[in-house]
């Protein structure tokens, strides 16, 4: 399939489309717990960000890196009914998201720090809940561990941040170089042309890329 194809396959593409991987902002990636130092949201692995955290259609995977409490994680990405973590035992536990509220509830783990609740903002005096700010493609509110307290997603200034979906090539626009790439990666069957997220390479995926595509950031 040649691009003048996918170009048409894309104008078409009118139908709500599920949601995609997004990647946390390379330059806004940093939380704050006053017990634990900075919490980098983008960088952990090896080779760095290859295991960073993802915003899924309805849950977060992925690790976080705490320099002073090493692997934070926020889930396996693959809940056992593939919508959210049941957080009921060790088992299956991860941090889900409410894609109409943006509200996040659910455990990360940390071996050196136990649990890490994220719906205890939402119980705190005033409520904070943690959550996805959608429109302003970031993380806020609070999250609650026992053994280093509360870490801050709510600062103006030191914030975690979503990088826009279609800006594949994270240069900070969505414009006709994010679609080359998807183009690229299709014709090729690369995996990193599923933008649904459903182990597939398909039309399905030139609906999720239109839409974000159209959305913009």
């Amino acid at each position: 399939m040649n691009r003048s194809t996918i170009a048409v396959l894309l104008a078409a593409a009118a139908a709500p489309a599920a949601l995609a991987q997004q990647h946390i902002d390379p330059v806004n990636k940093f939380a704050w717990s006053e017990n634990a130092g900075w919490l980098n949201f983008a960088d952990a692995g090896s080779p760095v960000g290859s295991q960073s955290v993802l915003v899924e259609s309805s849950f977060l995977s992925g690790y976080v890196w705490g320099e002073n409490v090493g692997w934070i994680s926020m889930g396996d990405g693959m809940p056992t009914n593939g919508v959210s973590y049941a957080n009921v035992n060790g088992t299956d536990f991860g941090v889900n998201l409410n894609t109409v509220t943006g509200n996040l509830t659910g455990y990360a783990w940390g071996e050196n720090i136990g649990w890490i609740n994220f719906s205890g903002g939402a119980m705190a005096t005033p409520a904070k809940p943690a959550r996805i700010d959608f429109a302003a493609h970031r993380f806020r509110g609070y999250a609650w561990a026992e053994n280093i307290g509360w870490i801050n997603l709510d600062d103006a200034t030191h914030y975690v941040g979503l990088r826009c979906p279609a800006d594949l090539n994270a240069d900070g626009f969505v414009n006709g170089d994010d679609y080359d790439l998807f183009a690229s990666w299709f014709e090729n069957g690369d995996i990193q042309a599923d933008f649904n997220n459903d182990g597939f390479v398909n039309g399905d995926d030139y609906d999720a890329f239109a839409s974000a595509f159209e959305a913009g950031c």
